[in-house]
C-alpha cells in the first residue's frame, strides 16, 4: 500500500473526527432535532454537527483553501488554490431512519489550466463499518490497505447494477422509468441503498458491477467517480461523454459492462 499524502492524512483524520461524533448520534437517532429543509429532503442537527467538524479540521490544515458543502455551500479560498467537496452526511434519510448505510464524502478538487478543474484525491468513509475507501491520482483506490478492482464481469445477465430512485421532489421519474425498463430485463439484480457516494465505492470494490443515476450534486459523487476511475472503472454521462457533473449524468462500470449500459441507456432515451 503506498504511504498517504499528507493531504489524504488531513482529510481522513477529518473524517473520522466527524465519523465517531455521527456515531454517537446515530445511535440516539430517535432523540435528534430534525428540521425540514425541502420537500422530502432532511438535514439534522448531526449532519450540521459533522460539516462543522469538517470544516474546522481541513481549515486548520489549509487554510488559504476553498470549500463546496452541500449544506454552507461555497466559499472561496486564495486564487488557483485547490477546494474541497465535502458531503458530511450522504444517506441522510438512512441515518434519520436507523439504516445503517451512510457516508462522509470528501473530494479535493485542484484548478488546471484555464477553468478546467480535475479531482485528485478522494475519500468515501463509513462510520457504521469503519471502512475507508480512498484514491488519489495515479495512484490507484484502496480501502483501507487492500488495492481495489472494478469487477471483471463481463456478462450483464451476471452483473448487479445499482442506481437511485426519484422521491418527491427529486429526479426525473419518467426518465429513469425508461432507463430502469431497458436495463431491469437483462441483468441479474438491480439495488437502491439510498447513498450515491458509497455506491460508486462499491463499483469500485467490485461489489456492484455497474451504476446508474442522475440529478445528483458535485458533492454526492465527486470522490466517488475518483474512486471508480482508479480502480480502473469508467464514469460518464448517458451519453458516454466527459460532461457528467455539467449534465448531472452518471453511468459508472468496467469497459466492458460500461458499453453494454450504455448502450441500453441510449437506447432507452431516444
Amino acid at each position: 500500500m503506498p504511504a498517504h499524502s499528507g493531504i489524504l492524512t488531513v482529510i481522513e483524520r477529518a473524517a473520522r473526527k466527524a465519523g465517531a461524533k455521527l456515531r454517537r448520534d446515530f445511535n440516539e437517532v430517535q432523540h435528534l432535532q430534525v428540521s425540514r429543509k425541502g420537500p422530502a429532503d432532511f438535514v439534522s442537527k448531526a449532519d450540521l454537527a459533522a460539516e462543522r467538524t469538517i470544516y474546522d479540521e481541513l481549515l486548520k490544515a489549509r487554510p488559504d483553501w476553498g470549500f463546496l458543502f452541500e449544506e454552507a455551500g461555497e466559499i472561496e479560498g486564495a486564487p488557483g488554490k485547490p477546494r474541497f467537496i465535502i458531503d458530511p452526511l450522504d444517506g441522510t434519510s438512512n441515518f434519520l431512519h436507523g439504516i445503517p448505510h451512510f457516508a462522509i464524502s470528501i473530494a479535493v478538487e485542484e484548478l488546471l489550466t484555464g477553468d478546467r478543474r480535475e479531482v485528485t484525491t478522494a475519500l468515501v468513509y463509513n462510520p457504521i463499518t469503519d471502512e475507508s475507501f480512498w484514491a488519489e491520482k495515479g495512484r490507484g483506490a484502496w480501502l483501507q490497505d487492500q488495492r481495489l478492482r472494478v469487477s471483471a464481469r463481463r456478462d450483464l445477465a451476471d452483473a448487479l447494477i445499482a442506481t437511485g430512485i426519484p422521491f418527491m421532489g427529486h429526479g426525473d421519474m419518467a426518465e429513469w422509468v425508461r432507463i430502469f425498463g431497458a436495463i431491469a430485463p437483462n441483468v441479474a439484480g438491480i439495488r437502491r441503498f439510498g447513498a450515491a457516494s458509497l455506491d460508486l465505492a462499491w463499483v469500485a470494490a467490485g461489489r456492484y458491477d455497474g451504476y446508474w443515476e442522475s440529478k445528483l450534486q458535485p458533492w454526492d459523487v465527486a470522490a466517488g467517480m475518483l474512486l471508480v476511475r482508479e480502480a480502473g472503472g469508467f464514469v460518464t454521462d448517458f451519453r458516454g461523454g466527459e460532461r457528467c457533473i455539467e449534465r448531472s449524468e452518471f453511468l459508472a462500470a468496467n469497459d466492458v459492462l460500461h458499453s453494454k449500459l450504455h448502450k441500453l441507456v441510449a437506447g432507452a432515451l431516444r
